[in-house]
């Protein structure tokens, strides 16, 4: 018996998109977002939320209706190259925004965006025992493949690599199913206003937008739902499999037979 991990409805690709700083932009880029039903990741400075700054950025009474339908994640309390800071100092950095966006969101905030690109080893470590579950870099790797260090999370590309829609036909037209594949495209949403090319990310968009054979995920659900899969127990013959988490985990059985596996259930793959 052959099984391959699916991503959620048995597919094979995933779409995931990363802006960072929380400028006024976010909301032309979220309505972009939310009429072609793709899923963006949000990294803000909650400390430089309400100061006067150019472009100003989201204020934080609009942050829960804004964001609802996506991921709101860190970015450092004040936006420092946190690699030439104390580690005690980066600790405060994140906890403080960590506590700040959850308090804006009304909910957990787990993931983060790095400042200035700026990590350490000694800094991921300190971000997983402080409960971040990733961590995004700026270094493109235009591989498709999901993290193998979450908290070294290398994006596909940025929006203005000038083989944006390039790179997206490729993945729209990879059809290999026993792979799974992964695109993460990451930017800065005033960049649009800055280079007067709003129209690369509304061609981008309607492009990859509503496409059956493609999940459109926050960077977290792709974290979370990755986890419970490598969480699943199979048996001795595979043909047996428990799922011990809470969301639903789905198979591709024999190459063509896709068998969702809910929460705490234990299923007979040859059913």
């Amino acid at each position: 018996m052959k099984v391959y991990t699916c991503f959620p409805q048995g597919k094979a690709k995933a779409l995931t998109m990363s802006y960072d700083d929380g400028k006024i932009q976010d909301e032309r880029l979220i309505q972009i977002f939310d009429k072609n039903g793709i899923k963006g990741t949000f990294n803000i400075n909650y400390g430089l939320m309400e100061l006067e700054q150019e472009p100003p950025r989201i204020a934080r009474a609009r942050v829960r209706e804004l964001y609802k339908n996506h991921e709101v994640a860190t970015h450092c309390m004040t936006h420092p190259t946190i690699s030439r800071c104390p580690l005690v100092e980066v600790a405060q950095e994140i906890l403080d925004d960590r506590k700040g966006l959850e308090e804006l969101t009304g909910g957990l905030v787990r993931g983060h965006a790095y400042p200035n690109g700026s990590y350490s080893e000694e800094i991921k470590q300190l971000f997983r025992q402080l409960g971040i579950a990733y961590g995004r870099v700026v270094e493109a790797v235009p591989n498709y493949e999901l993290p193998k260090d979450p908290l070294e999370w290398h994006p596909t590309c940025h929006h203005n690599d000038p083989e944006l829609m390039k790179k997206a036909e490729f993945f729209a037209n990879f059809h290999k199913k026993q792979y799974l594949k992964l695109m993460y495209v990451w930017g800065h949403s005033y960049e649009f206003d800055s280079r007067n090319n709003w129209n690369v990310i509304e061609e981008f968009c309607e492009y990859m937008g509503g496409r059956e054979d493609i999940w459109y995920a926050t960077n977290i659900e792709i974290i979370d739902y990755m986890e419970a899969a490598n969480r699943l127990k199979f048996s001795g013959s595979n043909e047996m499999v428990y799922n011990p988490s809470a969301v639903s985990v789905w198979l591709n059985v024999n190459d063509g037979k896709y068998v969702e596996v809910k929460g705490g259930a234990t299923v007979n793959l040859n059913d």
